[in-house]
């Protein structure tokens, strides 16, 4: 499965739009990341523990993008776009989710 942020692929003419497909993640921060997390602000560095929940919620979310492209017969989805959002009343939880158009392409 082709997935791009761009609206085609080179040398490769679109044959059908099946429509848009998208793919959502909530994930909730633990109070040990977030521990961890005010340590590394406070003596500075990046934080492993949430870079590699967003690396990890990130990938599913596109990973489902692609599954519910695959069930319409896909080979592609162009156009992708990602967009995070923190929820939950003490800003608790991130969401991730994607989307775009899902295609046949001509061989």
């Amino acid at each position: 499965m082709i997935i791009s942020t761009t609206p085609s692929v080179e040398g490769r003419r679109i044959k059908e739009y099946l429509g848009v497909v998208t793919g959502e993640t909530i994930v909730g921060a633990n109070i040990m990341k977030d521990f961890l997390a005010t340590v590394r602000d406070i003596v500075g560095g990046r934080s492993a523990a949430y870079e590699k929940a967003l690396h990890d919620a990130r990938e599913q979310a596109i990973r489902e993008m692609a599954e519910r492209a695959h069930e319409r017969g896909a080979d592609a989805v162009l156009a992708m776009d990602l967009d995070y959002e923190v929820l939950g009343a003490s800003n608790g939880m991130m969401m991730v989710t994607c989307a775009g158009t899902a295609v046949t392409l001509e061989p």
